[in-house]
């Protein structure tokens, strides 16, 4: 597995995508959002890679989270606090 890096979500940049942040299989789950990704930056202890959706709202994903791709898909997993970040094509 791949570790987070910034420039593998170059690609999701001013596109309209979905994103979740939601625990394993069976738990609870958040809804999908609609969102638009604005930048993507580093946090200023630089243990984060902020994803902005505007000026001021943002997720932090952890740098140590343990990172898959599709070409549909990026997925984060935090083991540390048991949670998914996903960002996913938004399906036309």
């Amino acid at each position: 597995m791949e570790r987070v890096r910034q420039e593998d979500l170059n690609r999701y940049i001013a596109e309209s995508v979905k994103v979740c942040i939601h625990g394993g299989q069976g738990e609870d789950m958040a809804p999908w959002l609609d969102k638009r990704i604005k930048r993507v930056g580093l946090c200023p202890d630089q243990t984060h890679l902020r994803i902005f959706f505007d000026d001021h709202y943002f997720f932090a994903v952890p740098l140590s989270s343990e990172v898959s791709q599709t070409e549909q898909e990026w997925s984060a997993y935090d083991r540390y606090a048991g949670l998914y970040y996903v960002v996913r094509n938004k399906e036309e």
